[in-house]
């Protein structure tokens, strides 16, 4: 009997033994572990974080408020209308940004609107528009700041732009701090409509998410520097679908510091005032139709015809211009694309419909203000 106890506690023993032997080989909790592998960007993320903290300075928040009454005798208040991104264009106040971020503003302007400017530093500024080219979803605005806390954009080319290259968008959608999405230029020469209808041609599409606030903000190169304006989206439910599109920097630097300069853009016409489109549908014909004719400009000494609108309501419709350099023109949207890459004083050569026959004019391109 004694025999049968030690050897019952000699197995409690070794059972003892083995639990405590099993605790003992336990690992100890991760809260307990100090020693952490070091972590380091790559290259690639490293130049991705410098772009961003040298390129946030340069770009701001933009908001237009209106004042409204609510109730027959409630006191003004003050509520959004619009918000968006733009960035700095140079140190006297000048940023860049879409129309259609200060659309409101523009169309309400002096009726109870405000237009704010907030920079990196969260301080705000109030915003005049210098000027706007609705065609080109640009406008310029200007706040009086002082040049120390102004950082200006750095700027690159987009004639050069290739598929496939790093694309970096940033805004400031909210006004509390900046975003950041990195894609690809995923196609180049693409076409968008504007807010006013015109066809705005040579746009850059990327796969970087472009949401709604960050609309007038830069899009950037891997080198840092501006490539183009983010503008638009493609999407069914309003958010990023991985297809934005940019205006390039190169159509931003030809009509940016006209209207810095002398407060709107200017360039190449004929001096004719066109009838819409929908007038030449109407008659069956292809190109647009002369509606006034300038007196003493280009298209009136090259002897080019208006439409004329007789007292008992008849109509005798005008030249129809059909070809500009041997360009076929079929709506306005066409004639102004191929009369934009020209320069004011160029010579050209004009295919007219008159009375069923077709005609030919030479004549100088004059200045007209674009709008």
């Amino acid at each position: 009997m004694k025999r049968s106890v030690s050897v019952f506690a000699a197995l409690a023993v070794a059972a003892a033994v083995i639990v405590t032997a099993c605790y003992a080989r336990e690992p100890r909790p991760a809260a307990a572990r100090t020693a952490t592998e070091p972590f380091e960007l790559k290259p690639e993320e490293r130049n991705i974080v410098q772009i961003f903290r040298d390129t946030s300075p340069s770009v701001v928040f933009i908001s237009t408020n209106a004042l409204i009454r609510r109730g027959f005798a409630g006191s003004p208040e003050e509520v959004p209308a619009g918000t968006g991104s733009g960035f700095i264009w140079d140190t006297q106040g000048h940023i860049i940004t879409n129309y259609h971020v200060v659309h409101d503003y523009v169309q309400r302007r002096g009726r109870s609107v405000t237009l704010t400017v907030s920079l990196n530093d969260q301080k705000r500024y109030p915003a005049e528009v210098v000027g706007v080219f609705p065609d080109k979803e640009l406008a310029v605005l200007q706040i009086d700041a002082p040049s120390g806390e102004l950082h200006p954009i750095r700027l690159g080319q987009s004639g050069d732009l290739l598929v496939g290259q790093t694309a970096i968008a940033i805004g400031n959608p909210f006004g509390l701090d900046h975003t950041l999405t990195v894609g690809v230029i995923s196609a180049l020469g693409r076409e968008i409509q504007a807010l006013t209808g015109r066809r705005i041609s040579d746009v850059i599409q990327t796969d970087a998410a472009i949401n709604p606030g960050n609309s007038g903000g830069p899009l950037i190169n891997s080198a840092g520097q501006l490539i183009g304006m983010n503008t638009a989206i493609i999407s069914p439910s309003g958010v990023n679908a991985g297809i934005g599109f940019a205006i390039p920097v190169d159509t931003i630097l030809r009509y940016a510091d006209q209207i810095v300069t002398r407060g709107k853009v200017t360039g190449p016409g004929l001096g004719i005032d066109m009838l819409p489109d929908h007038f030449a549908r109407r008659l069956g014909l292809r190109g647009v139709v002369i509606g006034e004719v300038e007196r003493g400009g280009s298209a009136a000494t090259a002897g080019l015809q208006g439409t004329k609108v007789y007292t008992d309501g008849s109509v005798e419709v005008g030249d129809i211009v059909i070809a500009v350099n041997g360009k076929k023109v079929t709506d306005i949207h066409t004639l102004r694309d191929v009369l934009e890459p020209l320069k004011v004083g160029e010579e050209v050569e004009i295919t007219y419909l008159r009375n069923g026959g077709q005609r030919k004019a030479k004549l100088r391109l004059q200045e007209i203000e674009m709008e």
